[in-house]
């Protein structure tokens, strides 16, 4: 019995077949994980860059409030205004994790 399971050799090719496929596989599985988190990051990146593009400035005018004929002052506001500026931070024109630049890189 021993004997027959040493001169035996059905499924050796097959074996040797599966694992190459899933060597090949589980490669191919790697690699399209990597490219998946580099298009996330690329698009979480193109997300913060249009939030960080609005602009977030604002003004109102001011009132006055008087009586007939404007004859009797009874209240006013005076209008008020912030422009927003860019931050260093808003427009990031690098993603340093996707493109893997050097440490101490800064977009301009």
């Amino acid at each position: 019995m021993l004997r027959k399971l040493f001169n035996d050799e059905c499924g050796a090719v097959i074996s040797a077949e599966l694992a190459l496929v899933l060597t090949i596989l589980v490669i191919g599985v790697v690699v399209g994980l990597s490219e998946v988190a580099v298009a996330v990051n690329t698009e979480l990146n193109d997300v913060s860059n249009a939030i960080g593009a609005l602009n977030q400035g604002y003004y109102f005018t001011g009132f006055q409030a008087g009586g007939k004929n404007n004859d009797k002052f009874k209240s006013a506001s005076s209008g008020t205004r912030w422009e927003d500026e860019a931050d260093d931070c808003d427009l990031n024109g690098t993603c340093e994790i996707v493109c893997g630049a050097p440490a101490g890189v800064t977009a301009e």
